[in-house]
Formats: C-alpha cells, sequence, structure tokens
C-alpha cells in the first residue's frame, strides 16, 4: 500500500517533546506531505499563562522537522480539515478523535471524502505517565519524559563540596541590586518583574521584608540565620496559613527538606518551612520540583535580592548541580 499524500497535524504543540515528535513521526511514515497546524496565541491564551508563544512554539517544530512539514496557524478548533479538498488524512491522539471523526462528518455535509484518521497512543515517561505539555508545566517531567528529582533520589542526603562554592556563590537568575539596610528597594523592583506563578522566598531577611511589604510569599523558607548570625528579632510567623519544620544541617540537602518543599508546593495554602539548620541551598529543590513561572526570590549579601523563575533551563542547571553533589544515606 502506497502512502497517503497531505496529512493534518493540530495542536498547541508547548515545549516541544517527545509526544510530539512520535505525533509527527507517524505522520511522516504515512503521508508524503504533513501540515503542523498550530493553535495560536489567542487560542491558547486559555490553557496558561506561562504557554510558549506561537512563534517560539513553530520554531521548535521546524528547528526538528524536515522538508516535508509545513507549519501553519490555527485560529480555530478545526482549522481547514472541513473544507480541504486536497488532504487525505489527518492525525490524532485518543483525547481528540472525537474531534477528528466530527471533521469527517462536516466533510460529508460538504460534499467531501473523509479523511482517514489515524490514532497514534500517548508516549509514555519513565513512570508509565503521559508525555504532556501540561505535565512538563507541571514541573513533574522534562521533554523526554524523565522526572527532574525521582523518588530514590529523594530520599538521599546530598552533601555540598567545595568544587561548587565558585558557581554557587554566582547570582542565579536576575539580580536587583539595592542597599543591604534597605531590602525593600531590591525586593520591590524584583517583585515588578514577577511570572504569573507562585512566589516562593528564601531566607528570613527576604521572607520578612515581603511581608513588611505587604506581600506573602506562597511559599517561605526560613532558620533563624543572617550571613551565618542569629537573627535577633525573629520573622513574624502567623502570617502563614501552615508551618512546616525540615531538619537541614549547613551544607546539606536533606530528605526532610526535599519532603517539606514538595509538600508545600502541593498545598493550596500559603506555608512556611522553618528550617532546623539553613535554607540556603533550598533553591535547587525548589526549581527541580516547582511548576514552571514559580518566582524564587532570595538575597544576594551585600548586593541585592536576585529572582529566578523556573523554566526548563533552570531546572536543568539545578539537575547538573545536585549531581555533582556528594551522596551519602
Amino acid at each position: 500500500m502506497g502512502k497517503l499524500e497531505r496529512c493534518l497535524v493540530g495542536g498547541t504543540f508547548d515545549r516541544f517533546h517527545d509526544g510530539h515528535k512520535a505525533l509527527l513521526e507517524m505522520a511522516l511514515d504515512v503521508a508524503e506531505l504533513v501540515e503542523v497546524w498550530i493553535t495560536n496565541d489567542e487560542m491558547s491564551a486559555s490553557k496558561s499563562p506561562v504557554l510558549e508563544s506561537f512563534e517560539d512554539r513553530r520554531e521548535a517544530i521546524l528547528v526538528w522537522a524536515d522538508e516535508r512539514i509545513t507549519t501553519h496557524e490555527l485560529e480555530d478548533s478545526l482549522g481547514p480539515a472541513p473544507i480541504r479538498k486536497d488532504c487525505d488524512s489527518i492525525i490524532c491522539t485518543p483525547e481528540t478523535l472525537n474531534n477528528c471523526q466530527k471533521i469527517n462528518e462536516m466533510r460529508l455535509r460538504n460534499g467531501l471524502i473523509p479523511l482517514e484518521i489515524i490514532e497514534v497512543p500517548h508516549t509514555l515517561d519513565e513512570n508509565g505517565g503521559i508525555i504532556s505539555s501540561s505535565r512538563i508545566r507541571a514541573g513533574l517531567i522534562d521533554k523526554e519524559g524523565k522526572v527532574w528529582l525521582n523518588e530514590t533520589n529523594r530520599l538521599n542526603t546530598y552533601h555540598f563540596h567545595s568544587g561548587l562554592d565558585s558557581e554557587l556563590k554566582k547570582p542565579s537568575g536576575e539580580l536587583f541590586p539595592g542597599p543591604e539596610e534597605s531590602p525593600e528597594i531590591a525586593m520591590s523592583a524584583a517583585m515588578e518583574n514577577i511570572a504569573p506563578g507562585g512566589i516562593v522566598a528564601v531566607g528570613d531577611v527576604s521572607v520578612a521584608t515581603l511581608l513588611d511589604m505587604g506581600v506573602i510569599p506562597d511559599i517561605a523558607l526560613v532558620d533563624g540565620m543572617t550571613k551565618r548570625t542569629e537573627l535577633i528579632e525573629k520573622v513574624e510567623l502567623s502570617q502563614f496559613d501552615l508551618l512546616i519544620s525540615a531538619v537541614n544541617p549547613a551544607g546539606q540537602i536533606t530528605p526532610s527538606l526535599i519532603q517539606s518543599i514538595d509538600a508545600a508546593l502541593h498545598s493550596d495554602q500559603t506555608t512556611c518551612i522553618e528550617v532546623d539548620g539553613e535554607e540556603d541551598l533550598a533553591p535547587i529543590i525548589v526549581h527541580l520540583l516547582a511548576p514552571i513561572g514559580t518566582n524564587v526570590v532570595y538575597g544576594q549579601p551585600s548586593k541585592g535580592v536576585v529572582l529566578r523563575i523556573t523554566d526548563l533551563a533552570a531546572k536543568e542547571q539545578c539537575r547538573g548541580l545536585l549531581s555533582r553533589f556528594e551522596v551519602r544515606n
């Protein structure tokens, strides 16, 4: 049996991942030409505030695709499929099968031959879940379906070593400068640049500054110290809905800290994690476990406030950093 002539594929294609690749590879296997119809920014806006732009989504496909694939802007849920005479097939996943059947009903009413529907099963991640853009945006998996911090690694105790010292002392994000005696100046500038996601504040001074500004972070991590010196005036924690304790000695990342951060990220209440030890390394775990678009703020001694918004690059960097820690159980 020869190949089909022209196959249509529609979707959002946010964070172009292995599931998308499997879909398009099937289309290329069955058809000579493949048209990829990508939902435009107006259509996609309701899905997520952190969705990639249409041009970025299209570019990711074009970088991967061969010359038999063309990309087009999709302005409605059905696209050109109900009226096109020069197409003979359409690709779908199990949840979009009904939409394709609806298209064929419309084609029959329009006097056109129904499209051959090719249903492609979902691509699964390493734990058997579906690789999807929504799960990537939720911070659960990467584009290849690997979890950012698996259950086994969550039970490890990670020990800092001196080879990472210079790298970790550099601001990992955008530094907003400000005088140390007036931290609200730098913090105000950082708050003007936050993404639509939640706010995670790491460090007593950062948390106290936000609270003084009338901003209750979704998650706070405090250890009662600043610059390794015990604070005389403790942060007022009564404004938080939930208080969690974690044990995390200096220079370590413990299962206790990991579990506490994970619990806070899954809570719908404002949460403060009181760390018995030190919370300096907590941003590594926050970025690994947090949804895309989470705002992580912490103080940079004598310089100001650092804001880093969780994205795939931040997650990759933190996974790489954690892999270079010494693991002791």
